[in-house]
């Protein structure tokens, strides 16, 4: 037992950058005078506040006014009562049906079956409404409301009351340790039966696979390297390999040292130093190491720690190139310590991750390099708009069902179908790269030039700056709205929308005109802001019907 607890112990080093250490913490108090004002500040509301104070409450303020003055978003208090959703996100282990969900149109609704799952055995299928769990409707409920009652004890039953195409369908079904497996194709295929598999082969003419990694668990390293192998990797039968980092948080470091190292037969992975730890440096050894083949590795601003740490490692080693956007920056590594007699667990910032270059991958408000570049001329960014499109399209593609597929249409090898079909230009742009690196020989272009160093910093800048009006303005609303809400409170009629919350304005269109009843313009409506932005520059509905009923004039010439 002792040995199985050590190994799952130090399998968890590097969750977002985490490491695991032993079930107690010893800590040295050499002073108790720094304890000598909260004692006496405590005692002093025990006693005498007006009505008895919650203790626990305290407590935990107390606790988290310490953390909180660190100013690390990173280093954060785990209270008793959340350590079983903590161990979950941690490893990604759990017990329940085996399902991605979310709220939609206010009811629990499948987004898909995990892999081998109870749900998937069952005949869940994605866009199934759960209207019931266990006798009680899901209607107003939050996702972890209801994922805290599909989760549950092994081999104990999950009575479900699904919703599909208008048909309520009785399920029962039960629940199983589920381990989420993170490794993933470009396409979810349907076998016959109930079976089906991830499709890797994005290229089957010139043999270029296809990896989206979705985050870094304990099972990861295998994960990657048994799909490598199926694909015949380390036979020579792949000849290209497009790595999917995009949007993986990070994980168990560990495995994102096991990754780096099935590539590289030399060099340094990573370092890490800290004021209390002595410096550690991760080389990459011969054996296993897979054959040489071109590698495109695609980050954006959402992958994250681990995420950094593996592009990092075979960039700096001229392994593989980057496509994308630059990585967020999240280059700390904490520890999780649990304290004694279970009174919870503190997760603490110790030490910072250094790309074999020396480079630092922690990002600071004043940084102006940071996390992993894209290599030069293949920068490919994309706007907020684009990238919701691109996951649109891919949930759908992703989507575990028994219901099968029309892929006669499908050209995945064609980049030009992907970036139309898929919305995905970054893909595009990597399986353009590396069908021309097979083909000439050279990594040619499909991307733009680096930006300028700092130009980034500026970017993100402006959008905090907007960030800022916005929430001046919010304020300015419910400012508004209170105003609103105090005058009908007097019987007073006033209104306190132009239009109820409900109408959905995006992508709809404005004409303004001039006080003669002339067309000034036409406007396209970006987002369901524009009711705020009309409230501050405080127009007002016309009375009546006068707005319907008035006839606007020919647009000028």
């Amino acid at each position: 037992m002792a040995k199985s607890r050590f190994f799952f112990q130090a399998s968890l080093v590097g969750i977002l950058g985490v490491a695991v250490l032993g079930s107690t913490l010893v800590v040295s108090r050499p002073d108790y005078s720094f304890f000598d004002p909260l004692l006496d500040i405590k005692a002093i509301i025990s006693q005498q506040y007006v009505t008895a104070p919650d203790e626990k409450a305290m407590q935990l303020a107390a606790i988290n006014g310490m953390v909180e003055s660190l100013n690390d978003p990173y280093t954060v208090y785990v209270p008793p009562t959340e350590s079983k959703t903590f161990t979950k996100e941690l490893t990604g282990d759990y017990v329940g049906i085996g399902a991605q969900v979310q709220v939609r149109d206010g009811w629990l609704t499948i987004v898909t079956p995990l892999e081998d799952s109870p749900a998937f055995k069952a005949g869940i299928l994605p866009d199934d409404r759960v209207v019931e769990i266990n006798g009680k409707s899901t209607f107003g409920l939050t996702s972890d409301d209801s994922v805290g009652m599909l989760t549950g004890e092994p081999g104990t039953k999950a009575n479900l009351v699904i919703e599909r195409k208008g048909q309520k369908m009785p399920m029962t079904i039960t629940r199983e340790r589920i381990v989420t497996k993170t490794v993933k194709g470009f396409h979810w295929e349907k076998g016959s039966g109930e079976s089906g598999s991830w499709q890797y082969m994005i290229d089957p003419a010139r043999k270029v696979a296809f990896i989206r990694l979705t985050q870094f668990t304990p099972t990861s390293a295998a994960e990657v390297t048994e799909t490598l192998k199926s694909l015949g990797a380390d036979k020579g039968d792949i000849k290209g390999l497009i790595f999917d980092l995009r949007g993986n948080p990070g994980g168990v470091l560990q495995d994102a040292e096991e990754i780096a190292d099935l590539f590289l037969s030399e060099g340094v992975i990573v370092s890490t130093k800290g004021r209390a730890v002595r410096e550690s440096i991760v080389r990459a050894t011969k054996e296993g190491t897979l054959p040489d083949f071109p590698m495109v590795m695609l980050i954006n601003g959402s992958s994250a720690s681990a995420s950094e740490v593996l592009s990092g490692a075979l960039v700096d080693n001229k392994r593989a190139i980057t496509v994308g956007t630059r990585t967020f920056g999240k280059g700390l590594v904490q520890t999780v310590h649990s304290l004694p007699s279970g009174r919870g667990q503190l997760k603490v910032t110790e030490q910072r991750h250094y790309l074999p270059s020396g480079r630092s991958l922690h990002r600071s408000d004043d940084s102006k390099e940071w996390g992993v570049d894209p290599t030069p001329g293949f920068y490919v960014p994309v706007t907020d708009a684009e990238l919701i499109e691109m996951f649109k399209v891919r949930r759908a593609e992703e989507a575990i069902s028994n219901s099968q597929h029309n892929d006669a249409d499908a050209k995945w090898s064609d980049a030009g179908w992907i970036s139309e079909h898929l919305k995905d230009k970054q893909l595009s742009a990597a399986l353009q790269a590396i069908q021309t690196k097979l083909d000439t020989g050279e990594w040619k272009p499909t991307g733009q030039p680096l930006p300028e160093i700092g130009a980034a910093a500026s970017q993100d800048l402006a959008k905090a700056r907007i960030l800022r009006d916005r929430l001046e303005h919010e304020l300015i609303r419910i400012d508004r709205k209170i105003d609103g809400l105090e005058a009908a409170a007097a019987d007073k009629d006033v209104p306190l929308d132009l239009w109820p919350e409900t109408v959905d304005v995006a992508n709809g269109h404005v004409d303004v005109f001039d006080k003669d009843g002339k067309l000034v313009g036409k406007f396209k409506v970006p987002s369901n802001d524009l009711e705020r932005w009309l409230i501050d520059a405080g127009v007002k509905k016309e009375e009546g019907d006068k707005a319907a009923d008035k006839k606007p004039a020919e647009a000028p010439k």
